[in-house]
């Protein structure tokens, strides 16, 4: 039998934690749950990661590596609606594909947020940082200020998790279509109106400087 690299049994070992955390949550994964979820012996889990700790910490760069894909995955030749549209559409899309994506990365912020403190909000402080970087460079052509940038990325993270949370709780994925076009249709008539504010000011200030 082929002997199968770390780096492959690391992986699956990840897989079998995003699934076991979904189901069970943080306190109900074990390492010997997880390890039967990889079709692994508890030994071989040790052998690859030298605790439980450990391997939740790749659990983390995981789940922010997947974010972080979505993102940087947007057009950077799109302009700034195009790419927050596509990201935000993104997002909903893994959530829906991977309910147990969905779960665990709730399960593992709230988690990490209560017995950690900063390392909950490392997840979404990479994700933002992320998410503005792929704003600012859409909006290159035609720049907007840094914090209506930070306003836009508030905007997706919350429509985002509105939806996964809905999805999480009702599982129904004719619904959850749905809610994605509603959400699609509430980003585009917030931001078509934040955007022609932003575009005015400038406008009035010379106005008034000429006055």
């Amino acid at each position: 039998m082929a002997r199968i690299p770390v780096a492959q049994r690391r992986r699956d070992l990840i897989d079998a934690a995003v699934e076991v955390i979904a189901s069970d949550g943080i306190d109900g994964a074990t390492t010997r749950r997880i390890a039967e979820q990889a079709k692994a012996n508890v030994a071989m889990l040790h052998y690859c990661y030298d605790s439980k700790e450990d391997l939740f910490a790749d659990v983390y760069e995981y789940v922010t590596g997947k974010y972080r894909e979505i993102i940087e995955g947007s057009d950077p030749h799109s302009t700034l609606p195009e790419a927050a549209r596509a990201i935000l559409r993104g997002v909903m899309e893994c959530y829906l594909e991977s309910p147990s994506f969905t779960a665990t990365t709730f399960e593992l912020v709230s988690w990490a947020r209560r017995q950690h403190g900063d390392r909950g909000i490392a997840v979404y402080d990479q994700a933002l940082a992320s998410l503005r970087k792929a704003l600012h460079e859409s909006a290159a052509n035609d720049p907007v200020a840094p914090e209506v940038i930070d306003e836009i990325a508030y905007v997706l993270a919350t429509l985002a998790d509105g939806f996964g949370l809905n999805w999480l709780t009702y599982g129904d994925v004719t619904v959850a279509r749905e809610q994605m076009e509603i959400n699609c249709s509430v980003l585009h008539a917030w931001l078509t109106s934040r955007l022609a504010v932003a575009a005015a000011k400038p406008t009035r200030r010379k106005r008034a400087a000429r006055g």
